[in-house]
């Protein structure tokens, strides 16, 4: 009985202060846009809860019908043989066995061309930094598909993981030599970085357009506000912070078995595994031990709100960012067992103390009934409506919620949105702007929302609009993108941050 009552709490008792809250459609990684439409196809069919005029007639009835990743793992008698389950898992299974009967009938009949097509793969796995990148990869690849399988039997191709979980930047190793500017954008970083007193506000206006990868770290903590402006200051901060984060380690973290935080190590235990899954990085236990670490004494010193899903992901960019100053290849699939202790708890403090300094300025985000994402999700949608009436309006016609898509935003900043590489290079503007967490990442959403309003006015209905805006095409994202969609966001906050009749209806 107590078991059951522990499972009905985790289940249902998402009200009370400092209880886990869940981010609705949470999914790692974004789907393919080609295998979403074929999925919406697909589920339409073996639904066994008609839907009226073949869409969902509310957000209820879509819940009903679709399974959100935290629910993974959580219910360990569900019942996969369900009918819905075996029928798309056939259908699933026939597709892709035509398809590898064809692709091996066409290597029999010339084999000739199997030697191309081997020497063509590490095509896909290059590191793709823009569209334009993306399209002449998606074409060459085509060259190699001349007879693609009949419509209704084929299923798109699904990415490539490494794609899904590159982090490297125009500065990461094995990116092309930096050009003149980016040299002299460095040598500028490290005259400031390395003055007697940083000009901060220097700083940030170099910052605002991206930071190169060899300075991040320290311009990071920097604009955090985790370390001083003096540089013989530094050595001595770091060093007392850092004792002291250990210092909580010894003092609160044996708590965790006690009754009154079980609760919270739980959840906290089973969302970090859920942490960038495709990323190698994220899934090694001594990684994990960190997380786990870092976001329990974050959770006990911080009681007003506690751990919430989704703090989870706050982690990752300080981690990786901090990783880089001790790697100098690409961190994703970087064994950390090869660092020394001193190193994996200089990155461990750090990484808490700067994400302490982040949930610093949008903790009401967290606390009870989360009125911070509440209120930003209310001043996106009045914000839209002045943007683009039509957007707006379309929304309305088909009744998608702005809460439905968007608290997630709010919530994870668009982690769950972008990948890893991308993330890094938005903080990189977040910590140059005035409270660029909380009122600049407004007007970066509306930015993001805008960017696929063709899209958008595309989908003429509830499901295919909410499977769309939960799965948005940003995988092959990157520096570009990011560059573009933060400009697009400054105009907008220039035009809207102070006219507030302007904002408002």
């Amino acid at each position: 009985m107590a078991a059951e009552n522990s499972k009905q709490f985790w289940k249902r008792s998402a009200k009370l202060p400092g209880s886990i809250q869940p981010v609705y459609g949470a999914q790692h990684p974004p789907l393919d846009p080609r295998l979403t439409k074929n999925f919406i196809k697909e589920r339409s069919k073996v639904n066994t809860v008609p839907l009226k005029n073949k869409k969902a007639s509310s957000f209820h009835e879509f819940a009903r019908n679709t399974s959100d990743a935290w629910d993974i793992g959580d219910d360990e008698e569900e019942d996969f043989s369900s009918p819905s389950f075996q029928t798309l898992n056939s259908k699933v299974a026939l597709a892709t066995a035509a398809q590898v009967l064809e692709n091996h009938s066409k290597l029999r009949v010339k084999p000739e061309r199997s030697q191309s097509t081997t020497s063509d793969v590490p095509a896909n796995y290059k590191v793709i930094k823009s569209s334009s990148d993306a399209q002449l990869s998606r074409n060459s690849s085509d060259t190699c598909l001349r007879n693609p399988l009949h419509k209704q039997q084929s299923l798109p191709l699904r990415p490539i993981i490494p794609l899904v979980a590159r982090i490297s930047d125009q500065n990461a190793s094995g990116a092309p030599p930096m050009t003149v500017r980016e040299k002299t954008r460095l040598e500028k970083f490290r005259q400031l970085l390395s003055s007697q007193n940083t000009d901060l506000d220097e700083l940030r206006k170099c910052s605002w357009p991206g930071v190169p990868r060899e300075v991040r770290p320290i311009t990071w903590r920097l604009l955090s506000g985790y370390l001083p402006a003096n540089t013989e200051r530094r050595k001595l901060t770091l060093q007392r912070k850092r004792e002291e984060y250990f210092g909580f380690i010894e003092q609160y973290y044996d708590s965790r078995n006690e009754e009154h935080h079980q609760d919270t190590y739980r959840q906290i235990h089973i969302d970090i595994p859920r942490t960038n899954p495709l990323i190698p990085l994220f899934q090694q236990p001594l990684v994990q031990e960190i997380f786990e670490r870092i976001l329990f004494i974050w959770a006990i010193r911080h009681p007003a709100s506690g751990y919430v899903q989704g703090i989870n992901d706050l982690v990752t960019p300080f981690f990786v960012v901090f990783l880089s100053e001790y790697v100098e290849e690409d961190v994703e699939n970087f064994d950390v067992t090869n660092l020394s202790q001193d190193m994996l708890r200089s990155i461990e403090a750090d990484s808490f103390w700067c994400m302490s300094k982040l949930l610093d300025g949008i903790q009401d985000n967290y606390t009870f009934a989360q009125p911070g994402i509440q209120k930003k999700v209310k001043a996106l949608e009045e914000l839209v409506s002045r943007i683009d009436e039509q957007v707006h309006s379309h929304f309305r016609r088909y009744e998608v919620e702005y809460l439905q898509f968007a608290f997630r935003w709010m919530n994870n900043l668009l982690m769950r949105e972008l990948p890893l590489r991308c993330t890094i290079r938005l903080w990189d503007t977040y910590q140059s702007e005035p409270e660029g967490f909380s009122h600049f990442h407004l007007y970066v959403c509306a930015a993001f929302l805008i960017k696929w309003r063709k899209e958008i006015l595309d989908e003429e209905d509830f499901q295919g609009l909410l499977m769309l805006l939960q799965n948005l095409p940003t995988i092959h994202w990157g520096n570009e993108e990011i560059g573009l969609l933060l400009a697009e966001a400054y105009r907008l906050k220039y035009m809207f941050a102070d006219a507030p009749n302007h904002y408002r209806r």
